[in-house]
């Protein structure tokens, strides 16, 4: 049972397939069904356009009411900790938060804060980012139908990257073959219980899944900041227009974005007919609405009716 959704290794390969089918459903039309008054605040401590907007999104296509929070006005400036606002939060009745957070495993100084409150994670730093790894899984499961024996290829900067960690372990789980390429210095020891490092020009041709990550220079230090050339990554590193002639008719570019057009990816490919970059958005919502619904059972916020998906 998902009381709160902070990590990907909380999720089995059976729950991973039933909350793809029930975001599918969604996408096809299913409605949300019917509960009393849940409500919801998004804690985003880090940027974000898509990642925020698609829970918000998700949240109000599920009839909660969303609390707005913005930590830059918010008693955070003058000092409260984490788990203060959390327990503030949980005081004045919000049933369940969002939050995105620097730290890696934040939510673990969380867990027991409330009985009333749950907690999903939004990304904590370079750790997990459950949601991402969750709508990447439904986008592939919707162009290929299942994941034995597809090979998948990560690319880019793995050691900064939380869909790294968290895609390579479940897709591993659920069948596929996974590989990495990128700067060669990024594949930490980790990775290689998952897969192989292998250079990009011979990966490319053998990928039904070609998943790019973005190069996070706000985690850089000064020096690497300084000694990062956008044309020298992109012509070692990224996918320029002639190596994504090598790929697979079938196979498609993935990412969970924003993208720095021209260094992961040429410009023109995100855009492409290989591209799903925007198809991964889109389903983002409805697998945000799956993940929050199963919150919201599990919890039994707003008397939600079962339905198929048990855990």
């Amino acid at each position: 049972m998902f009381t709160n959704f902070v990590s990907a290794h909380q999720v089995s390969t059976n729950d991973a397939q039933a909350l793809i089918d029930r975001a599918e459903a969604f996408k096809a039309g299913t409605p949300a069904p019917a509960h009393q008054p849940v409500y919801a605040a998004n804690l985003f401590f880090e940027n974000s356009t898509r990642t925020h907007t698609s829970f918000e999104m998700a949240e109000r296509k599920l009839g909660l009411t969303v609390i707005p929070f913005d930590p830059g006005h918010s008693s955070v400036t003058k000092g409260e900790t984490l788990r203060d606002t959390i327990k503030t939060l949980a005081a004045i009745g919000i049933n369940i938060a969002v939050i995105r957070h620097p730290e890696d495993t934040y939510y673990e100084q969380l867990l027991d804060v409330s009985p009333t409150l749950a907690m999903v994670n939004a990304g904590d730093g370079a750790g997990q980012h459950p949601s991402q790894m969750m709508l990447d899984l439904m986008t592939i499961h919707e162009e290929f139908g299942d994941f034995t024996g597809l090979k998948i290829g990560i690319v880019g900067d793995l050691s900064h990257s939380r869909v790294a960690h968290s895609d390579a372990d479940m897709l591993t789980r659920l069948g596929a073959q996974v590989m990495f390429s990128g700067p060669k210095q990024w594949f930490s020891p980790e990775y290689q219980q998952f897969g192989p490092y292998v250079p990009l020009q011979e990966l490319v041709p053998q990928v039904d899944v070609l998943m790019l990550l973005r190069v996070q220079l706000e985690r850089f230090n000064n020096n690497e900041n300084a000694a990062f050339s956008k044309e020298s990554y992109h012509a070692q590193y990224g996918v320029t227009e002639q190596l994504a002639q090598t790929m697979k008719p079938s196979a498609i570019f993935m990412h969970p974005a924003p993208v720095n057009r021209d260094v992961e990816l040429a410009s023109v490919l995100v855009d492409g007919p290989q591209s799903r970059i925007f198809t991964q958005m889109h389903n983002g919502v409805f697998m945000r609405m799956a993940m929050l619904e199963a919150v919201m059972q599990a919890r039994h916020f707003g008397a939600v009716p079962a339905h198929s998906l048990n855990h």
